[in-house]
């Protein structure tokens, strides 16, 4: 389903955060990127950061004490 990849396990805020925004600039309109991270605040960071850009925060779950979120470039 995700047209890319981005593991941002063992990293703290604002970390994955900042790696998401530059996957992204690399991608086209409308593709995918899922994001794995491990810090609990990445929750509430990726909420925040898809309403800020305008992308689409399509998916966050919790799985095995990771954190997995499916954004779609706007």
């Amino acid at each position: 389903m995700a047209d890319q990849e981005l593991d941002a396990s063992g990293l703290n805020c604002p970390l994955p955060i900042l790696r998401a925004k530059k996957t992204l600039n690399t991608m086209a309109s409308g593709q995918v990127l899922h994001i794995v991270a491990t810090d609990p605040g990445s929750v509430k960071d990726f909420d925040a950061f898809a309403k800020q850009t305008g992308n689409e925060l399509m998916e966050s779950k919790e799985e095995g004490g990771k954190f997995h979120f499916l954004i779609k470039k706007s």
